[in-house]
């Protein structure tokens, strides 16, 4: 239990360090440090998780896999106009399949004939602002990518979409703390990520950097939190419907 509790104040700490790299645009420390932080929260998640998730447990180690390749990015030759940049494809790939792993944990979780049921208008709703949103992030950097590259930044803004709606949709059906957790990170995850994709294409604003750091920490926090918590069935929500005697 010491050797937890000491692991969770390094990695608190280790955040804030994180957070202030970025804020000062000192970017190769600060994918460093954040592909260490991650390896550091498999290593708490696998050896002090009492209800462990394999599907949680492959995010985690593709998300980490992700930010080494990311690391490793910095130090390689800058790519010439025409050669094809791997490390860009298969760290952004693999942030991907992390995603999707989140995607179908919820839902294999879900009982989607219930959902699609009794959440037909949230779905069709979300469906259509999930299209929109899309649409409108990814137009937002159109020219500056090959016509590859933007279709692998249009697949990535749709799948963390897909995960925000997901988490809500979970939300909105179990009404627990444990889904309301992971609807909080997703929550932050996604507005880390959209502030990312400013922060290096349309606006490169230190300030920026500061906060996208602040916002995919706090993700990992919740996401960590929730991970804690033991699946368990949908809470019914709470009616004032007088009882019948």
């Amino acid at each position: 239990m010491l050797v937890n509790k000491i692991l969770k104040v390094v990695l608190l700490l280790l955040g804030v360090v994180y957070i202030l790299l970025q804020g000062f645009a000192l970017e190769v420390e600060g994918a460093a440090l954040s592909a260490l932080m991650l390896v550091m929260l498999t290593w708490l998640y696998i050896g002090w998780t009492k209800h462990k998730s394999k599907l949680f447990l492959l995010f985690l180690i593709t998300f980490s896999l992700a930010q080494i390749l990311s690391y490793i990015a910095w130090f390689v030759p800058e790519i010439e106009e025409g050669q094809i940049d791997y490390l860009y494809y298969a760290a952004n790939i693999l942030y991907i399949i992390s995603y999707a792993v989140l995607i179908f944990k919820m839902l294999k979780q879900l009982n989607l004939k219930t959902v699609f049921s009794e959440l037909t208008i949230p779905i069709i709703v979300l469906i259509v602002l999930d299209v929109f949103c899309v649409s409108l992030i990814s137009n937002t950097t159109e020219g500056k990518f090959s016509y590859y590259q933007y279709g692998l930044e249009y697949t990535y803004n749709a799948v963390i979409m897909t995960l925000l709606s997901l988490a809500l949709i979970n939300y909105m059906y179990r009404n627990n703390n444990k889904s309301m957790l992971f609807l909080i990170g997703a929550i932050f995850m996604v507005f880390s990520e959209i502030i990312q994709l400013a922060y290096f294409y349309i606006l490169p604003d230190d300030s920026l950097g500061f906060v996208y750091s602040i916002l995919l920490v706090v993700a990992f926090v919740f996401f960590y939190m929730q991970s804690q918590h033991k699946v368990t069935d949908p809470v019914e929500a709470y009616s004032d419907e007088p009882l019948e005697v």
